[in-house]
């Protein structure tokens, strides 16, 4: 591909600019937003992890109190007491503990005494894991998921707390409730024993989650502490039961808890159903959060809720991208400096090069004197254009010298060539006259002994219908009409062979000239010839500008004009326009004479007979015509030194033109027409 040294410098200053730094930018751009996203995966992984330590400490917390609770001695002095007084006690002590409820029981498992009053008949609490391992002497904290039953078997008051309506969530899990009334519980339980270590039952407490928005408010507060996410940016904390957020600081409108809404279902098959850790981007109630997502298992390792951390993304999306178009913003400034720097020195290069590809143009424009010149450059580039000039310097003299040989030989060949072109010519016009002279002997001799053989039993013929017609008189009625048409091709024979003697010798049919006005001879002749137009419905149209009288027989002239109206006139079978123009012919401004065009809108004529039509005997008419006409007109005007030219294409019609002199002259050749150029 051709391309210009500056171009191709250019290509090469600029490429690593063009193509590296774009493709430097992508790679920047997909390094940094998967280091954006392992930074933010990162951070939340960190904050869930601290969450998940408070958690744990608040479980832990609950164990300890409860544990304390099993070991103090108001509690150990109390166990002979009445039931009804270690209640009182129990319900003194679960309040000051922020225990939801309490429960003393037997070494069966049976409650003996509670905070609150029970609903139901006591029961072995056996199947909970924390009893369980409290009965075998070891103390134990989880977290479980209580039924609705179990709630309201503890307390009323704690049913109707966990009683959570559900709200419709975008993409989450198919569920038919309409509302979660179990509870996510706290549950501790620890061994009592009486003052010789004896193992006299279990202390079993618990604290509700549902609802908790203390907590969560806490975990909140620890793990987002102020200022340490970006401005706009919220952190949030969630507490789940199974899929239901049954505690929460994340927002559904306005002041309004998200409470009762629930996790997507893609969070809750990875999380829930595989026991997988959630890090990334999830869609959290009504927007992206960054988000942390770990199971809770309950005693019997069965994943019964999620403890969430997360914020809001979107400010940190923006942060990200402004750093990114930050960099983005660095990368061109520093890219199009560069550019300019190489630009600059760039030019230096391609500067004399540049000059020496003008001069290059210059010289073959023909600017003979066009030169590089002096130029800055001292290297390799300013010697080649020193070195430039000095090949100029020659070329210029050698082409002086050449121009000087071949107007010499311009000169004398263009005289050899005039001296041709005058022999040519007239060696062309005699040829033409010899072969001119030669058919026309040909023709009237033959035609000479023709008309001699012919006329003579035409004229026998034609004297003997005569007599014919007299000797019988009214007995050749019944063919007469048979005599009519023997006489009228008797003198079409005559009439033929006159042809053949007007166009063999024609000096013998010539009339004596005169001045003729020729739009009085168009306009005869169109009114001897209107009939063929009125037959064919053609449209005549006629354009008189001749203001010359020329030098011809009037009767010839009107022979001529009859012929080629005639013509054009049979050319139209089914009707078309006929345009019949005058016009003063003019050469170098000088006047010459007159042309007379005869235009048809017929089928025109086939490009290989365009040469022939002048010819003797030559017809496009099948069946009909001598092929005389055009040879006899064209005999005609020739004589007084004019000519006749035609135009036509097939299709388009044709266009005769008559080229007539003042004074007859065979030496030169007419120019178009006005008229034909108005055409």
């Amino acid at each position: 591909m051709r391309r210009s040294v500056r171009a191709k410098l250019l290509a090469l200053v600029l490429a690593p600019l063009l193509a590296g730094v774009p493709v430097l930018l992508g790679l920047v751009w997909t390094w940094g937003s998967e280091a954006y996203g392992r930074l933010l995966n990162f951070k939340i992984g960190s904050d869930l992890v601290t969450a998940h330590e408070y958690f744990d400490r608040v479980r832990i917390g609950v164990g300890s109190e409860v544990q304390a609770l099993a070991e103090s001695h108001r509690l150990i002095r109390q166990l002979g007491a009445p039931s009804s007084a270690t209640s009182v006690l129990l319900a003194e002590l679960a309040p000051a503990r922020r225990l939801d409820f309490l429960l003393l029981l037997d070494r069966e498992g049976r409650p003996v005494a509670a905070s609150q009053a029970l609903a139901g008949e006591p029961a072995p609490r056996v199947d909970w894991p924390v009893v369980a391992s409290a009965l075998r002497g070891a103390a134990l904290t989880t977290v479980e998921r209580f039924s609705v039953d179990a709630l309201q078997y503890l307390s009323p008051a704690l049913r109707e707390r966990a009683w959570l309506p559900l709200v419709e969530t975008r993409a989450a899990a198919p569920d038919a409730r309409t509302a979660e009334g179990r509870g996510l519980v706290i549950h501790a339980a620890a061994p009592v024993y009486d003052d010789k270590r004896n193992l006299v039952g279990v202390l079993e407490g618990g604290v509700l989650l549902n609802g908790n928005l203390e907590m969560v408010d806490r975990i909140n507060a620890i793990v987002y502490r102020d200022g340490s996410l970006p401005l706009g940016s919220r952190g949030t904390a969630t507490l789940f039961l199974d899929d239901t957020r049954i505690a929460t600081n994340v927002r559904l409108f306005g002041d309004t808890r998200a409470l009762g809404t629930r996790v997507s279902q893609a969070v809750r098959e990875r999380v829930l159903g595989r026991g997988e850790t959630w890090l990334g981007t999830a869609f959290v109630v009504n927007d992206d959060y960054v988000s942390g997502y770990e199971p809770i298992a309950n005693g019997r390792g069965e994943r019964i809720g999620m403890l969430y951390v997360g914020f809001l993304e979107a400010p940190f999306r923006d942060a990200g991208r402004m750093a990114m178009g930050a960099l983005f913003v660095l990368f061109i400034v520093i890219s199009a400096a560069g550019a300019v720097l190489s630009l600059r020195w760039a030019r230096s290069v391609f500067r004399p090069i540049e000059r020496m590809n003008a001069v290059i143009q210059r010289a073959a424009q023909g600017e003979a004197d066009a030169r590089v010149g002096a130029v800055e450059s001292r290297d390799e580039l300013g010697r080649l254009a020193g070195e430039f000039d000095h090949l100029l310097d020659t070329l210029s003299a050698k082409r002086e010298e050449l121009e000087r040989w071949a107007e010499e030989l311009d000169r004398k060949v263009a005289e050899r060539t005039v001296e041709l072109r005058e022999a040519n010519e007239m060696l062309r016009r005699a040829q033409q006259q010899l072969v001119m002279s030669e058919k026309l002997a040909a023709i009237g001799e033959l035609t000479a002994g023709v008309a001699h053989e012919i006329n003579n039993p035409v004229a026998v013929i034609q004297g003997n219908l005569d007599v014919l017609r007299d000797l019988l008189g009214p007995a050749a009625e019944p063919v007469r009409q048979e005599i009519r048409l023997i006489h009228q091709q008797a003198d079409r024979i005559r009439q033929i062979v006159t042809k053949l003697l007007q166009f063999a010798r024609p000096g013998e049919f010539a009339g004596y000239a005169e001045a003729v006005e020729v739009n009085e001879v168009v306009a005869d002749c169109l009114f001897l010839t209107q009939h063929n137009f009125d037959r064919r419905a053609i449209g005549v149209v006629t354009d008189y500008r001749a203001t010359v009288h020329i030098e011809i027989n009037r009767s010839e002239l009107q022979q001529v004009l009859i012929n080629l109206i005639v013509n054009a006139a049979q050319a139209m079978p089914d009707g078309g326009r006929l345009a019949i123009a005058s016009d003063d012919w003019r050469e170098d401004g000088v006047p010459t004479g007159v042309t007379i065009a005869v235009r048809d809108t017929g089928a025109g004529i086939a490009p290989e007979d365009l040469s022939r039509i002048f010819d003797p005997f030559f017809t496009t008419k099948k069946g009909s015509g001598t092929g005389l006409g055009l040879s006899i007109s064209y005999t005609i005007v020739e004589r007084y030194g004019g000519r006749i030219t035609v135009e036509s294409r097939p299709g388009e019609g044709s266009v005769f033109t008559l080229w007539l002199r003042h004074v007859a002259r065979y030496d030169e050749t007419p120019s178009a027409p006005g008229f034909l150029k108005r055409w």
